[in-house]
C-alpha cells in the first residue's frame, strides 16, 4: 500500500500550520502515535499536538518548508527547514534544517515520528556565550 497521499496531506498540514489549525495535527496521528525529538519523548496524538502548540507560545511566526520527500511502503522520510523569530530578537529570522522518519499505520495515520536534527550547529552554536564555547569543543574533537 503506497501513503504517498498521506504524505502530501501530512506535508500539506505542516506547511499550512498555525496556532488555529494546530489542533488538526491529531486527526493525522494515531492515538498512541509515538513522538521523539532532540528535547521531547511522548506517546499520544493528543501529547503531539502539545508539542507543535507549545512551539507557537516559544517563538515567533514558526513555518515548517519540506524540502524533500521520500515513501516506500509504510516507511517516508521528509527533509525540512524550520523557520522562525525569536522572542529576544525578533528581526532574524532562523532557520533549522532536519528531517522526519515517518511511519504509517493501517489506518493510514502516522504512528511514529522522529525527528533528526544537530541542537549544537542548528541551535546552540548560535547562543552568544555557548555558541563559543559549542564551536570550541568541536574544533577540539576534530583535532
Amino acid at each position: 500500500m503506497s501513503h504517498q497521499a498521506d504524505l502530501e496531506l501530512l506535508v500539506q498540514r505542516f506547511e499550512a500550520l498555525s496556532p488555529k489549525t494546530v489542533g488538526a495535527l491529531s486527526e493525522l496521528y494515531s492515538e498512541d502515535a509515538f513522538f521523539k525529538d532532540p528535547f521531547n519523548e511522548v506517546h499520544g496524538h493528543l501529547a503531539i499536538t502539545g508539542i507543535f502548540e507549545d512551539m507557537f507560545k516559544q517563538v515567533i511566526d514558526p513555518r515548517f518548508v519540506v524540502t524533500h520527500k521520500i515513501v516506500q511502503g509504510e516507511e517516508a522520510f521528509i527533509a525540512w527547514d524550520f523557520l522562525f523569530r525569536s522572542k529576544g530578537n525578533r528581526q532574524a529570522e532562523h532557520c533549522i534544517h532536519g528531517s522526519s522518519h515517518l511511519r504509517f499505520g493501517s489506518d493510514r495515520r502516522v504512528n511514529y515520528h522522529r525527528d533528526y536534527w544537530d541542537t549544537a550547529e542548528e541551535l546552540y552554536e548560535k547562543v552568544p556565550v555557548l555558541g563559543t564555547l559549542v564551536r570550541f569543543l568541536k574544533r577540539r574533537v576534530r583535532s
